[in-house]
């Protein structure tokens, strides 16, 4: 049976490959995490055994817990909306992984709403296949917005902080 962690690792891995599709049977259970626009995962039951894959909707990562894929969709597009409704600059995600806004669970948070940054500010950290990438605003301006949750998973692309430009 594969763990939650390796199967994230595993959608990482195609999401940043030009792999398009990977299949795996193992102990009965059969996995096809499938690229197309976005990775997809598509799972089906155990081929010869009536063995499932039993984990509590509430440990499941976002990218496998349906209600909270419709949550983070929901939220993704407030965020998406707010951000073209006005003239604030978006600061997004430049790889699929973790969105963290501190160096360590300890310390505070790089920066908070009302915070003053610059093009070189790091704003928070991305990891992604255990690296961890400091995020710079790239922006002279104020945060307005911070759309993520600390924890969260990211996708490329993600509007992470709405900034207002000086």
């Amino acid at each position: 049976m594969l763990k939650l962690s390796e199967i994230k690792e595993l959608i990482q891995l195609v999401d940043q490959t030009s792999v398009h599709e990977l299949d795996i049977e193992l102990e009965g259970t059969h996995l096809t995490i499938r690229k197309a626009n976005k990775t997809e995962v598509v799972t089906s039951q155990p081929v010869a055994t009536q063995q499932y894959l039993q984990v509590p909707q509430q440990a499941m990562p976002q990218f496998l817990n349906p209600s909270a894929a419709t949550d983070a969709g929901q939220q993704s597009a407030a965020g998406e909306k707010s951000a073209a409704d006005s003239s604030l600059h978006k600061i997004v995600s430049p790889m699929v992984g973790t969105f963290y806004r501190s160096p360590s669970p300890e310390a505070g948070s790089f920066v908070s709403v009302g915070d003053k940054v610059n093009e070189k500010s790091t704003v928070c950290i991305i990891e992604a296949m255990k690296l961890m990438n400091e995020l710079e605003a790239e922006v002279k301006g104020e945060i307005v917005e911070i759309l993520v949750e600390n924890g969260q998973l990211v996708e490329f692309g993600q509007p992470l902080f709405l900034v207002k430009s000086e």
